[in-house]
């Protein structure tokens, strides 16, 4: 692959996990600090990009597999993304932020497997084989966490700096500029037309009349969904436990370190020795492992080094996931594919997770303080039952 490539490529997976990373960890501390919204508002505005990526990602893939360019559609999606997000620094009231965050939201989860799809495609294009392909894109998935991270540690600094953290709308304002940055680097990413080639949306979903793909994607939703007891749980769930609030986010960050590591390092050669079936089982059981961990509730540097659980779960079930789709995905379906396992994973299951999630979090609060073994046993279960169904039903 020529090195103009690998740097486009790059550039794009990196700024489009930066534009997440800059609000998604800390919008919460404004709009539950200086706005004064309820923790229920305030869950509403985060589900703003699931519910997005219900719909969106299967209409962005149907329109980049049958009438625009990948390319330009994520130059459109990332411009008005950009626009919606100065304006949503700018709203100080749920319902109007709620709106201006939803509408954003569609346009980003519209970009999220629009950035896949044309990785994938330019890939395809330069190897003649799905491991040569694979290995590849292993060297451009890792800019996301690092993205994640780096851009965490930026809005720190400048916090620092320039203390503008007390209102917390300058996260928005990062997003946005990232946005912008990510809008004028689409018209260097390489051409990626559609293929304009029967009904994307409808071949997609045939996929699901297969038997191991329905499991696959059953399972897949199942588990990215249980995925929201560790997002939602385990800030708390440290400090409950006596980690220092404020070496909480350098803890957690040990997942997206141990992300990073496994892309680069382990993916490849793990599909390639045990093949998908039980990278994924391996991704699935990396979940298990952690939430048995936070079982036990101590010591306290146990469940610190779980956070490595995390990242390695999300690359080897999360990450591997989509590549698997794309191998079974005929290539004028491409998009509509990475849509579908996308509108499954970060939409169907982190919606209903989250709820899930909250409802057995509330379920077992007792006098203002959770029971930490009892919630976590719930996501356990799930996770060993879903596997177990995995391992005996899915060919790979």
């Amino acid at each position: 692959m020529e090195w103009q490539l690998y740097l486009k490529l790059s550039a794009m997976m990196f700024l489009e996990y930066a534009i997440w990373g800059a609000w998604a960890p800390v919008l919460a501390a404004r709009l539950l600090g200086p706005l004064k919204m309820s923790g229920k508002q305030t869950g509403w505005i985060y589900a703003t990009l699931p519910l997005a990526c219900i719909i969106a990602p299967l209409i962005a893939g149907w329109l980049a597999d049958q009438y625009v360019s990948t390319e330009k559609l994520l130059l459109m999606t990332h411009l008005i993304g950009a626009m919606l997000l100065f304006t949503a620094a700018r709203k100080d009231t749920f319902k109007s932020l709620f709106v201006v965050m939803l509408l954003f939201s569609f346009c980003y989860a519209a970009s999220l497997p629009l950035v896949n799809s044309l990785m994938f495609h330019q890939l395809g294009e330069v190897f003649s084989d799905n491991t040569a392909v694979d290995a590849a894109s292993a060297n451009i998935f890792i800019w996301a966490p690092i993205a994640w991270a780096l851009v965490g540690y930026f809005l720190t600094g400048w916090r620092w700096k320039f203390k503008t953290g007390q209102q917390g709308r300058d996260c928005l304002y990062l997003a946005a500029i990232l946005s912008v940055i990510m809008a004028v680097s689409c018209l260097f990413l390489p051409n990626t037309p559609p293929a304009e080639k029967g009904n994307p949306i409808i071949e997609a979903m045939k996929m699901l009349g297969e038997f191991n793909f329905l499991i696959f994607i059953i399972i897949s939703m199942i588990i990215a969904g249980l995925m929201q007891f560790y997002f939602l749980g385990t800030a708390q769930f440290m400090q409950d436990m006596g980690i220092s609030p404020k070496n909480v986010p350098a803890s957690m960050a040990i997942a997206q370190a141990f992300q990073a590591i496994a892309t680069f390092f382990l993916m490849i050669a793990l599909m390639e020795k045990i093949g998908y079936k039980w990278t994924l089982t391996v991704g699935a059981g990396c979940w298990l492992l952690m939430y048995l961990i936070y079982i036990r509730i101590k010591p306290r540097w146990l469940i610190v080094c779980a956070q490595s659980l995390h990242g390695l779960a999300y690359v080897f079930f999360i990450i591997v996931g989509q590549i698997f789709v794309k191998t079974v995905a005929p290539k004028e379906i491409l998009n509509s594919m990475q849509g579908l396992i996308f509108a499954v994973t970060v939409g169907v299951g982190l919606f209903f997770g989250t709820q899930f999630a909250g409802i057995v979090m509330d379920k077992y609060r007792k006098d203002e303080k959770f029971q930490w073994r009892q919630i976590f046993m719930v996501p356990a279960a799930i996770a060993l039952v879903s596997i177990l169904i995995f391992v005996l039903f899915f060919k790979g």
